[in-house]
């Protein structure tokens, strides 16, 4: 009887696994960290195209070549997968997006992009500078750093309305919860450094 039972409590788990890793990779760090300067830059910045030019150069050194790096890296057998579970694969990746976004920053700064893109930028920066700091002693998450990071960032940017933005950043804390990636006590942290972090940064910045 028992085996019976802890049958049906593993198929009746089975969706809850099966919602928690859609909403880890729908809001994985690198398509945040994509998505954030092209929504700013393209409801901040007049004309469009300069808007979204610039933010597409944002998202390349904030996501697309990091998150490149890491992909190769997996593939190469040195990161056991694109989520970098084990904490401490995680300090040359990390250290290798620091550099990517210090490259792209500075040529965005040194061109004269627009003030409100530069500013997503260094905001995802030093959201970046955090995490490798607290990641070399402790497995923060990375996850719900950057998405408390970016919901500040909306609220900042839009107003109270994207408040609303609050339970996303609860729901990819459980998705790394029910995972098993994160304990609670992570992912809380994570998301009070996010927040942190990337509040007053884009108030002083924008």
């Amino acid at each position: 009887m028992r085996d019976v039972h802890d049958t049906r409590e593993v198929r009746a788990g089975r969706p809850a696994l099966r919602s928690a890793r859609v909403v880890t990779e729908v809001f994985a760090p690198a398509l945040l960290a994509a998505a954030m300067p092209v929504v700013i830059g393209v409801t901040s910045v007049s004309p469009l195209a300069d808007g979204l030019g610039w933010a597409l150069v944002g998202a390349l050194f904030c996501s697309a070549i990091p998150n490149a790096l890491i992909w190769w890296d997996v593939r190469r057998g040195r990161l056991t997968d694109h989520h970098i579970r084990v904490r401490e694969q995680r300090r040359t990746p990390l250290l290798y997006g620091l550099l990517s976004v210090l490259v792209g920053l500075s040529l965005m700064i040194g061109l004269g992009a627009p003030r409100p893109v530069t500013a997503i930028v260094v905001v995802m920066f030093l959201l970046g500078v955090a995490v490798t700091a607290v990641n070399l002693v402790w497995k923060l998450s990375i996850h719900a750093a950057v998405a408390a990071g970016s919901a500040a960032v909306l609220v900042i940017a839009f107003g109270a309305a994207l408040l609303a933005t609050a339970p996303v950043v609860a729901l990819v804390g459980w998705s790394r919860v029910r995972l098993r990636d994160h304990t609670v006590a992570q992912v809380i942290a994570g998301t009070v450094v996010g927040a942190l972090v990337a509040a007053p940064t884009f108030l002083a910045l924008r």
